[in-house]
This record gives structure tokens, sequence and C-alpha cells, in this order.
């Protein structure tokens, strides 16, 4: 069974809490995720850019043109029947009204005849939806609603949206015309429109848009086969237009402002605009001149007129590019499988490793995101997967900090009595140097023991014992730090130290040899200094012995822990220090710590040693002879090595 290390499962647990969080955000929809993901859906519209719109849909624009010559604007009827007749006599398809003539005028009647013969006429309606007032009925008005609607019972759960009034052309032209749809336009709390309902309930009947309405005529469908399908979308022939539940879809903006073609009224009027231009094309009129014109926020454009939203509209119908939201249940899917994959890629990298992961899923988020908008028509909610991946790296990363924070102290703590503060720093930063649970590992070990010290006790006051004691020992520890040894522990006057843990050491042993020179050294000006202040004169012997130890934390779990080495090669280094008295050195090593520096002594690059081989000897609860060697700093001359010559062995029973 694969065992997770305990920092990637409290990683993956707090990537997963997130997740969930984020999910249920989702579930609810927060208002300021929910509009950052809009802003990140318009976002798709810019770096998509501009595409080609059909050449079917051209827009009779009341511009700035128009106005000069046929004067400010609303104008009479008169010339709206001329533009009609002009339209219609050119070949226009279908003729598409964004004015309402909500009021009656002089030439109402004139307007009536020409829209009746023209017979592919659409006027606006406009509902409102703040208080109920009286209205005449229109008669009109109901011939235009939704006539086939299939599962009406959804919109018992799903509200449509519903007017309470509304403003309709005058009867004598609304009778006339071959439908009525309405025009109203339902901004984003950002007052971007990015949405076109294509169903409003208004006296019990559920009205099209007029977009809707010319798309259907221009395709020759009858109002009888639009089929309504409640909180589904709507049927038109073979097209079927994706709806959310209240019965809007989503707008395929194919660009800025002027994307579709413009001709000035004042040229259909005076007969200068070219009939191809007009022939076989859905005619929009609208006002485009400034100061007369809806403006509509689109997420291209600040300013884009009300018709040009017609257009894009009805475009997209036409050539079947629909955009559609993907469901919630398919958006927290997203968050959860995301979150998930993540936290587990993140429990695993370091800072910078998780910086880059964490980059690398924005950067496929909003990838996928773009690939699913720009090839598939699919609304994917990118907003709270990119959120919830930045929260779960914030988090773990931050939990990371935290633990390794703990971790540097802990190994401070533990390391910083034992060796230097530039190992510690180390091993900090590389905590894998240091296994602290024990491993097996070769070390080099030093013991260094004070000769007569337990008589040297007895004849001497206990605070002179301690201070000619602790100037010994805080001498030789410097050194000891000075070649960068693991100091072990104190046992009374004897110093333990160790060199190759934690930090791997390969030339441990040559570190434990020049350590036991220079206390050696170190030893000889305490001596000096010593007999000039009058006290009394100490004396050390010192044994190194290289072998493979066990190193760890050894003790007892929550009371006391030692970082310190066991094992038969650390038990031959205290016998060996032991045997500087009995061979009246200073130093003494093994051939152990022998083979490890040999070469470097014998290219001479240990400088001025001398190491003289004098026994093989069995220690004290061993059965193997070992070679001792004397280790000595000599003052000129090169470096040399003298074997063992004895064949004999020498056996030890004491200590």
């Amino acid at each position: 069974m694969i065992k997770i290390p305990k920092r990637i499962k409290t990683g993956i647990l707090i990537g997963s809490l997130i997740t969930l969080l984020l999910a249920a955000a989702a579930f609810i929809k927060l208002p300021l995720f929910e509009a950052l993901e809009e802003k990140l859906y318009d976002y798709r519209f810019k770096i998509r850019g501009q595409v080609k719109p059909p050449d079917n849909i051209v827009i009779a624009a009341i511009d700035e043109k128009s106005i000069e010559k046929l004067g400010r604007w609303p104008w009479s009827r008169d010339k709206i029947a001329k533009l009609v007749k002009n339209l219609s006599d050119a070949g226009a398809e279908i003729i598409v009204f964004d004015i309402i003539f909500s009021e009656h005028e002089k030439n109402d009647a004139i307007l009536g005849k020409t829209i009746s013969r023209a017979g592919n006429v659409l006027l606006p309606v406009v509902f409102d939806f703040e208080k109920k007032l009286t209205a005449p009925e229109n008669k009109s008005l109901i011939n235009s609603a939704y006539r086939s609607v299939m599962n009406p019972e959804m919109f018992n759960r799903y509200n449509p949206i519903t007017a309470m009034r509304t403003l309709t052309p005058v009867y004598q032209l609304s009778r006339e015309a071959s439908g009525l749809g309405h025009i109203n336009m339902f901004p984003d709390n950002d007052g971007t429109l990015r949405w076109e309902s294509l169903v409003i309930y208004y006296e019990g009947y559920l009205y099209p848009s007029i977009t809707l309405q010319a798309s259907a005529f221009y395709l020759g469908i009858p109002q009888e086969k639009i089929i309504l399908k409640a909180a589904e979308g709507i049927q038109l022939g073979k097209r079927f237009i994706p709806t959310d539940k209240w019965g809007r879809t989503l707008i395929n903006y194919y660009g800025e402002e002027r994307t579709f073609k413009h001709i000035s009224i004042s040229d259909i009027l005076d007969g200068r605009a070219k009939p191809e231009l007009l022939k076989g094309k859905v005619v929009l009129i609208g006002a485009t001149a400034v100061g007369i014109y809806d403006l509509r926020v689109t997420p291209f454009s600040p300013a884009m007129p009300g018709v040009e939203k017609h257009a894009n509209v009805i475009a997209a119908v036409l050539e079947n590019k629909f955009l559609k939201a993907a469901s919630p249940v398919v958006n927290i899917i997203i968050i959860i499988l995301t979150g998930f994959l993540f936290s587990l890629a993140v429990s695993r990298f370091k800072a910078l490793g998780a910086s880059a992961a964490a980059g690398l899923s924005l950067m496929l988020i909003f990838s996928a995101a773009y690939y699913a908008f720009a090839a598939k028509g699919l609304w994917i909610n990118a907003a709270y997967p990119s959120i919830n991946i930045l929260l779960i790296f914030i988090s773990i990363t931050a939990y990371n900090y935290a633990r390794e924070e703990k971790y540097a102290k802990k190994m401070r703590a533990m390391f910083s009595s034992y060796v230097t503060e530039k190992i510690v720093d180390e091993l900090i930063r590389n905590p894998d140097m240091a296994k602290l649970g024990g491993e097996r590992r070769e070390i080099t070990i030093l013991f260094s023991d004070i000769r007569g010290f337990t008589s040297f006790s007895e004849k001497h006051s206990p605070e002179e014992v301690v201070a000619i004691l602790n100037e010994y020992l805080g001498a030789m520890t410097e050194i000891v730090f000075f070649w960068e040894g693991t100091l072990d522990k104190f046992v009374g006057d004897a110093i333990v130290a160790f060199w190759g843990a934690p930090m791997p050491q390969e030339n441990h042993a040559e570190l434990a040899i020049k350590c036991a020179l220079g206390m050696v050294k170190k030893i000889e000006e305490l001596q000096q200094k010593w007999k000039s202040e009058g006290k009394p004169v100490l004396d050390a012997g010192i044994g190194i012995n290289t072998g493979e130890v066990i190193v760890g934390n050894i003790g007892a779990e929550g009371k006391k822990m030692d970082y310190t080495v066991i094992g038969d090669h650390v038990n031959l280094g205290s016998r060996v220090e032991s045997l500087t008295r009995k061979y009246n050195t200073h130093i003494l090593i093994t051939e152990f710590t022998l083979n490890k520096i040999k070469s470097r002594v014998e290219m001479d690059k240990i400088y001025r040693v001398s190491i003289t081989g004098l026994e093989k000897v069995i220690v004290k609860g061993k059965e193997k002879p070992v070679e001792i060697f004397e280790l000595k700093s000599i003052a000129e001359g090169a470096s040399c090595i003298t074997e063992v010559e004895k064949q004999n062995v020498v056996c030890l029973k004491e200590k």
C-alpha cells in the first residue's frame, strides 16, 4: 500500500474544502464572482475579434446625413411610407422597424396602406414592467403571440419575464403589419447587454421578440410552426435556438458597431441606393445618429445602436450560430475536477513548482473556456475554477510556508547546539539532507578525553574544575564547528563529535583529522596559557574511526531526544581514544579512517602530517583485529604514511 505523506494529505484536504466552498458559491451565484465571469465572457469576444456578418442583413439608418436632408426626427409618416415603398420596390425580403409608432398622426392611413401593399413589414412593441395601467386591447398583438408551447408547466417553476402593460403601434398600422414583436432589452447588472429575451409573458400570452419574428418570416416559417419549448429553447424549422429557463438566449455579437452594412435612408429615399444592396435582404430600420438612438453597451462596444443588436441576433439565427451557457451542473463538475487535480499537483511541489502549476492550470482553464466559446459556442464558467485555483494555491502555499517555518524552528532548535549556523541554514534549505527518523550512514567519529581528569577534579574546588573545563570545552567546540563537525555530546570531560551527518560530507574523514590536529594545537596553546597563569595543565587524547552507523533522533519521544550516532564503529572510536594513554600519543586513528584519507595524503593534499602504523589490536567487545595509527602534525617535510609492521595481534581487555 502506497503511503501518502502528511503534507500531501493536508494539501489535498485544504484544496478539497476550498473547492467545495467554491462549488457552493457557484450554486448560489455570488454576485461578485458572477460579475467577474461576465467580464471574462466579454473578453472572449474581444480575443475572437470581429467575424464576417451575412450579406443578407442591412441597416437602413436614420443617420446624421438623413437628418440633415430630411429635417429633425421624427419625420412625418408620409416620408416613412415612401421609405417602405422604395424598399419594397427594391425587392427587400422583409422590412423590420426599430421605431415605435404609438401615437396617431395625420398620415397614418398612407403609411398603413403602404405597409399592407408591401406585405412584409414587422413593427415593434415595447412592454412595461413597473405598474399595471389600463390599456386598450390590441388584437394585432395577440395574433403575434406564440401559438405552440411545449411543456408549459415548466413556466410554473421558472416564471418567464412578465410585463404589466404594453406600448403598441396605433391599430391602423399594426393591423396591416405582417407581425409584431417586442424590442425590449434587458442589460445585466453591469449595464452590458448579453441576452436576448425571446419570451415575454403578458395578459395570458407569451410573446416573441421582433428578431425572432423577422428570422421566422425570412425563413418562411409561419407563426403556428414557431414552437416554444419552455425553459429549453425555440424550434424554428430545422433550427433550435437554445434558451435559459426564462426564455433568454445569448447574443452572438459579430463585432462592434457598423459591422453590418449601413445604408443612409436619405439615399434610399433619393433613389441613390443600388437595388442589389436591398434585394432579398432583411432591412432593419433604426436610428444611428448621435442623440436619437438608444445606446447599448455590448462586449464589443460601449455605445452600439439598438438596431445593430437586432441585426446580430437575426444573423445568428439565420446562420445557425448560437451561443449556449453550460449548465450549473457542468460548471460545478469543472470546479470540483480542476480543484481536486490542482490540489493533488500543488501539494507535491515547493513554492516555485506550485507557482508554475498554478500558472499552467489557469492557462489551461482560460484556454479551454475560450476554445469552448470560439469553436463550440459554449459559455463555460472560468471565474469560479480560476478563483478556486488561486485560493487553493494561496492556502496550500501558506500552509507549506507555516509548516516549513515550524520545521525550520525545529531544525534550528535541534541542531543549533550541534553544528554551525551555516550548516543549520543549509539543512533548513535542504531538509532532505537530514533524515530525522534515523538511517544508516558512513561517518567519521571523534572521541576526545582529558587525561587524569578524575584525580584533577578531586584535588581542586568545584569552581576551579568547572572554570577550566568550560574554557577547554569551549575552545574545543569552536574547532569542531570550524571544521564543520557535528557536536554530539559532552560526557563529563569527554567530547564526542562526528562528520558526515546530518549533512552529507564526502570528505568527512579528512575534516575529522584536521579537526583533531587543530584540537591538539589549541591544547598546546592552552597549556602555555595555564602555565603562565599558574593553573594546572590539562592534556587530552583523541581517537578517530570511520564506518557505517545509525544516525538520527534517539531518546524518549516528547520527553528527551538527541541527534546522535550508535553502532559498532562508534564503540570502536571510543576504544581507540582510550588507547592514546597506552601508546602515549595525542591522536590515534583506525585503518578505516586511514583508507578514506590515504590517497589524499599520498597526493600531498593533506599537508605535513605523519601517520605511523603502531599495532593490530583487538579491543574489548571485538573479535577482529584493527590496525591503529598515530597521527601527528610535522613542522617540515612532506606528509608520510608508515604501515603497521608487526604481524602479531595485541588483545586488549581493558576499556
